[in-house]
């Protein structure tokens, strides 16, 4: 079947006041920028997503095995190309494997374009449920803000067996929206850096930066505490 791409112009760009407001978070809390895993591209993702979490630091015999009920995906530059709704060819076969791991309403996608206020009629959201076959959210404020909404999404359906965020895994490109929302909401962070295509916009270089900074400053002791093994 052949997929249908919708591509939507605006003169103006929708603000994300919910990014803008919570990037003054990492002034008092930097640690939350900074995944619990991280890979290059999404057909690494491991399956099950609790492999990605194990925690090694102490040793096999205190290894902890987190308990991933349901996860959370962006969608630009995390399994498609930015501003279009189907899935990347190279990623056909790694989206299928995680949809028959999380089926049904245990697989949520969560963008900042589709299924929000920047998605007039939100017609970007039906195209890419019908691309994918998944539940794109219809949520009123932005990542990272909106992890209340994911929760209730969650909680509201009992197959999910989800009833703390903790057994919810967040996937996406973004440290300052993704991986920031799954730190405030108690979850698991999944980065992928790269993506199908370069990301030379500011949000990616801040990404970058970062990380680097993370190595070389002040969150390194942060990064330290986080040793998880695939």
């Amino acid at each position: 079947m052949q997929s249908t791409t919708l591509n939507i112009s605006t003169s103006k760009s929708q603000m994300n006041i919910s990014g803008t407001f919570n990037i003054f978070r990492l002034l008092t809390n930097p640690s939350l920028c900074l995944p619990h895993h991280t890979i290059s591209t999404f057909d690494q993702l491991p399956i099950p997503l609790s492999q990605a979490f194990i925690n090694r630091k102490n040793g096999p015999e205190k290894t902890k095995n987190p308990d991933i009920r349901a996860v959370v995906l962006d969608k630009d530059n995390c399994f498609s190309i930015p501003k279009q709704n189907e899935i990347y060819p190279a990623y056909t076969s790694k989206f299928a494997d995680l949809k028959k791991a999380y089926p049904g309403s245990k697989l949520l996608i969560v963008s900042n374009s589709s299924g929000t206020s920047s998605d007039p009629n939100h017609a970007e959201a039906e195209i890419l449920e019908r691309n994918t076959g998944v539940q794109v959210l219809r949520h009123a404020t932005k990542k990272p803000g909106c992890h209340a909404e994911i929760m209730e999404f969650f909680r509201s359906r009992p197959e999910t067996g989800v009833t703390d965020a903790s057994q919810v895994a967040v996937v996406g490109d973004r440290l300052f929206t993704d991986v920031m929302m799954a730190n405030m909401m108690g979850s698991y962070g999944v980065w992928i850096k790269d993506g199908p295509v370069p990301d030379h916009g500011l949000v990616g270089g801040l990404n970058g930066i970062v990380v680097v900074k993370g190595r070389e400053g002040g969150l390194k002791l942060f990064a330290a505490e986080r040793v998880y093994a695939p």
